[in-house]
């Protein structure tokens, strides 16, 4: 068993690599990195970065051609899957449901880890599946079909459904103690306030102690949010750390391919004064303002 030493980590991947078959270059290329316990933690970089094959790496549904991967000390290829999915929440980009079922139905999957063979959904697990709807705002819609619902409706079903596979038998389905969420570009298909609604959910979720890890395209959002950033490009940790070390100076323009001012967050709280990222228009910057990729 591949044991971590450091205590304050969730995942640590060490010098991980894995190619796809087919592809001329790695997704993921000696990548070692640490995913705090019980913060929140934001995976950027343009397409193609290496993302969510880092994120699918993490969680063991795929395994590196070379280095480790713990969690909670433990390889994550030795966790038991069951054991696994008592302990992490999964919410994946999208997905395709084969046969008809409600929105409850489809959360009360969540609680299938914490169940015997056949065994039906218990007071606990129905008050864990009733507080994953109600904090995703679909408690009107446990009746209805999942093929009816917007693209937004359905990721938040999702969202609702691994919620309710981390919760514990506490009447308010709050979190398991070392619980952890995983969830690739969650917020993709939501309008704004149900944007904001989420990160504000995660964040919640960080400061109560659950481990989030979340794969987004909002530098922003991550910014304001997230206790920790770690920015890929080419399948390499470009940069690592909080908002200022990370998102600070040229490193958003060299890894995204475009001139970019960085301004500070205007608003109250905790995120005040964080860095927002602004594109620029091309004519508006210097000319050399506008940088190469970093190299593959």
């Amino acid at each position: 068993m591949n044991v971590d030493t450091n205590a304050g980590s969730a995942w640590v991947a060490r010098d991980v690599r894995f190619v796809h078959d087919g592809a001329s270059r790695a997704a993921v290329d000696g990548v070692s990195l640490d995913v705090p316990a019980g913060r929140l933690t934001a995976l950027l970089g343009p397409n193609g970065a290496g993302k969510s094959t880092l994120l699918s790496l993490l969680l063991g549904t795929l395994r590196p051609r070379s280095g480790t991967v713990t969690l909670r000390g433990r390889a994550v290829a030795a966790w038991p899957r069951a054991e696994l999915a008592r302990t992490v929440g999964v919410v994946p980009q999208g997905e395709e449901f084969a046969f008809p079922l409600t929105v409850r139905a489809l959360v009360e999957m969540g609680r299938y880890p914490h169940l015997g063979p056949w065994q039906r959904a218990r007071a606990a697990d129905q008050a864990a599946i009733d507080a994953a709807l109600a904090r995703c705002g679909l408690t009107t819609f446990a009746d209805r079909a999942v093929s009816t619902l917007s693209g937004g409706e359905r990721q938040r079903a999702r969202l609702a459904r691994a919620l309710a596979q981390v919760a514990s038998a506490s009447p308010d389905g709050a979190p398991i103690a070392d619980a952890a969420l995983a969830l690739d570009e969650p917020t993709a298909a939501l309008d704004l306030a149900h944007e904001m609604a989420f990160f504000g959910l995660m964040r919640a979720l960080a400061d109560g102690g659950t481990t989030v890890l979340l794969v987004t395209h909002h530098l922003d959002l991550a910014a304001r949010y997230a206790d920790h950033l770690v920015l890929l490009h080419h399948g390499r940790v470009v940069a690592a750390g909080d908002a200022h070390a990370v998102l600070a100076g040229d490193a958003v323009s060299r890894v995204y391919g475009w001139p970019v001012a960085v301004v500070p967050y205007a608003g109250r709280g905790r995120a005040r004064g964080v860095p927002q990222i602004v594109p620029l228009d091309p004519s508006d910057a210097s000319p050399d303002a506008v940088p190469n990729v970093l190299p593959s």
